[in-house]
């Protein structure tokens, strides 16, 4: 069955992109590893609209993750190496296993850093204040073409 578009509206010209987004986003199914959190950190002057993104990547070394902007989407990746044959296990509930993660960023967002501290990886993003752009724009005569 085709899926009616979203925005469909007359007045919305060239949202196609957008459109692509919204369905890649739904359709990426997640199992909820690593668990995280999204908050908005407080303006300042020196600092516009900031973001900090909170995985919980408990045993995971810095060489285990990578972070990765892949046009659009922030992707993380963690692996764990499987270096625990030798040890013998009573009860593991504590899986070694490996995820991705990925969210999709709007356009004009930038990565300003990560870090990780006691199992919680932190990526900052920022969007900077756009210019406002106002174009006045000529009509055309018959005579004349426009600009």
């Amino acid at each position: 069955m085709a899926r009616l578009p979203t925005l469909n509206s007359p007045f919305l010209l060239g949202f196609d992109e957008i459109e692509r987004a919204l369905d890649r986003v739904t359709r990426s199914g997640s199992d909820g590893y690593p668990p995280y959190n999204i908050e908005r950190l407080p303006r300042s002057e020196s600092c516009p609209d900031r973001l900090r993104l909170t995985l919980a990547v408990a045993g995971f070394t810095r060489d285990q993750l990578e972070i990765s902007l892949e046009e659009s989407q922030l992707v993380i990746r963690g692996k764990q190496m499987e270096d625990d044959r030798e040890r013998q296990f009573l009860h593991r509930g504590i899986a070694a296993r490996q995820f991705q993660r990925a969210f999709l960023l709007a356009e004009g967002m930038q990565v300003q850093g990560a870090d990780l501290v006691n199992g919680l990886l932190s990526i900052d993003l920022v969007r900077p204040e756009p210019e406002r752009v106002i174009r006045k724009i000529d009509i055309a005569t018959p005579e004349e073409p426009a600009k």
